[in-house]
Parts: C-alpha cells; sequence; structure tokens
C-alpha cells in the first residue's frame, strides 16, 4: 500500500552568503564557504532544496581559555599560539571555518589594542585556508575599535564579523562596508529586534546576502527550546517571502553548552548524572543538534569530540 506524502510549498526561500574571498576574489582563502539556500523547512528534502550544507566553526580564543580540562586535554600545547590552534581545527578536526573570539581585547582583561588584535587575525589567515568569522570582546567601545582595525587589515577576505547589535551596529557595519566584508546581526531571542537591526544594517547600504542572524540561544535544558522558537519563526518568515528574516542563522553552541552545569558538574558531585567526559560530549552535540533541526547554516562548536558527532550528524540528514 503506497502512502502519498502531504507537501507544503513556499512561496520563498533562504537567502545565501558567502564567506571567505579567494585570491580571484580579492582574498587569500582557499577555498569560501556558501550558507543558506534552503526551500524548505531543515532536511525535509522531499518539500524542498538545501543548496548548502550546515557547517560547523570551530572556536579559537586569543588567549588560552577557562574551558574544562576535558576540553582543553583534546589541543595539546597549541592554545597559546591561535594560528597553530586554528591550524589544528582545520587539519585535525576537519572545521569548515574558523570563529576566532578576542576575549584579552576586554579593556577588564589584557586590554590587547587593536593593532595587535588585527596581527593575530593575519597570522591565524596565513595558517589556515578556510574563511574566518572573528568577534570582539564584551566591551563595546572596545569592539568596535578592535573590529575597525581588523576589518582594514584585512580589506578584501570577506571575513564574517560581529557582533553588530541594536545599540552597537553602525560602526561595525560601515567597516565591513568600506573593506567588503559580512556581518553578525545579533538579537536577544526576540525576533520583532531581530528583523528591525537588519533593516537598520540594511538602510545604511549593507546587502542583505552580507547579513548573518545570530539569535542568540540557550544550551541544552537551558533556554533551548525558547530558542528553538524564535528561529523557527525566523525560518517560517524567510520561507514566507519575508526579505528581512531571509539570512542564514550562526549559533554559538559551544559557549551556551558549556555555561551549563550538566556539561562541567563532576560523577563524584552528581553520581547520577554519569560520567563527566561523555556527558560534556552529548550535552554540546545534542544542542548542535536541536539546532541544526531548526535552521542553523553555522555551528560555531568548542569540543573536537563532540564536532565529530555533528560532523557524522550532518552527513547522515544531507544524504537524501
Amino acid at each position: 500500500m503506497s502512502v502519498t506524502l502531504v507537501k507544503e510549498r513556499y512561496s520563498s526561500k533562504v537567502g545565501e552568503v558567502v564567506l571567505g574571498a579567494t585570491p580571484e576574489q580579492g582574498g587569500t582563502r582557499t577555498s569560501t564557504v556558501t550558507v543558506g539556500g534552503d526551500s524548505a523547512l531543515p532536511f525535509l528534502h522531499f518539500e524542498g532544496e538545501m543548496q548548502n550544507r550546515p557547517v560547523i566553526a570551530m572556536e579559537v580564543n586569543d588567549i588560552v581559555p577557562s574551558w574544562n580540562d576535558n576540553i582543553i586535554s583534546q589541543f595539546g600545547n597549541v592554545l597559546s599560539d591561535p594560528a597553530a590552534w586554528a591550524k589544528k581545527c582545520v587539519d585535525e578536526f576537519k572545521a569548515d571555518l574558523i570563529y576566532l573570539k578576542f576575549i584579552g581585547a576586554d579593556p577588564d582583561g589584557e586590554n590587547r589594542s587593536p593593532e595587535d588584535c588585527a596581527r593575530i587575525v593575519k597570522e591565524v589567515l596565513a595558517a589556515v585556508g578556510v574563511p574566518l568569522i572573528v568577534a570582539g570582546c564584551d566591551n563595546d567601545q572596545k569592539n568596535n575599535e578592535i573590529i575597525a582595525a581588523i576589518a582594514e587589515a584585512t580589506s578584501g577576505e570577506n571575513l564574517l564579523l560581529g557582533l553588530a547589535e541594536q545599540d552597537n551596529y553602525k560602526s561595525i557595519t560601515a567597516a565591513a562596508m568600506v573593506h567588503k566584508h559580512t556581518v553578525i546581526a545579533r538579537s536577544p531571542l526576540d525576533i520583532n529586534i531581530c528583523k528591525q537591526l537588519n533593516i537598520l544594517i540594511n538602510e545604511m547600504g549593507l546587502p542583505l546576502n552580507k547579513i548573518v542572524i545570530d539569535p542568540m540561544i540557550g544550551g541544552l535544558g537551558f533556554g533551548i527550546e525558547y530558542a528553538y522558537s524564535i528561529m523557527e519563526r525566523a525560518r517560517l518568515g524567510s520561507l514566507a517571502n519575508d526579505k528581512m528574516l531571509s539570512m542564514p542563522m550562526i549559533c554559538t553552541v559551544g559557549y551556551e553548552a558549556n555555561r551549563c552545569k550538566e556539561a562541567n558538574a563532576s560523577a563524584d558531585e552528581f553520581p547520577g548524572w554519569g560520567d563527566l567526559q561523555d556527558r560534556g560530549v552529548l550535552w554540546e552535540a545534542m544542542t548542535a543538534s536541536a539546532m541544526l533541526q531548526v535552521g542553523a547554516s553555522i555551528l560555531v562548536m568548542r569540543n573536537p569530540s563532540s564536532v565529530r558527532l555533528v560532523q557524522k550528524n550532518i552527513a547522515s540528514l544531507t544524504n537524501k
């Protein structure tokens, strides 16, 4: 007995965004990464096309991070050298992109100068051939300074620059426009702010295909269901031809998943939770898997063991 599947038909699709630039395009990347382009809900291949598979960006910091030992131990001795760290992520862990975060630029921390940040970005660009995502620190004023310097020093590379937010988007958008980069538009789990921010950035003159949405998420068990609903509304909006919600989405999975107590507390402290090493891997991988199911195009991850699981999941889901 045959069953006829009921198929939804949508009037539009998610916009495509290209990251990185090859020498022919004015950059130095060995290849570019294209995200977005879906014409149906995630992985429903019978309803529409997934033009480009979701990709994984591995997080690299400019200083040695205070992550748990189960993650730190997998990187060996490269964490004090961002270029070597990035190279290991690409060569050994097969990262599609590098997400370079400048925690050390914070004035309350090492207060790294904009020039020093630009130097590190250029060193990472020299070490790997994949496109780069660059995010500043959590101080808005300093973030504006370092992103402007980085954008100028890497003009033409088409970096994905962040984070452009409602109260702090103009300088980052201007730097991206002048130096031919793409921006991350971050909104705090609010679909209306998300849409309004995209409108404001676009009104400055940056094309929609140069914007990637960061809707902000929660880790598994810590607000992930609310994040899921916001992302679902954005995806349905893009399929209904809402151009100001049509951009691909990026999710900081590693950061959010590893903020959770369940990803860090020992089995001695909570015997019923099981082995920490396995639990930490699965906590990040399951957070990533949920985001894939609701339309994330870029997953920013930390734990190499989680990355391997999610790479297999992506391969399975994209196999028609």
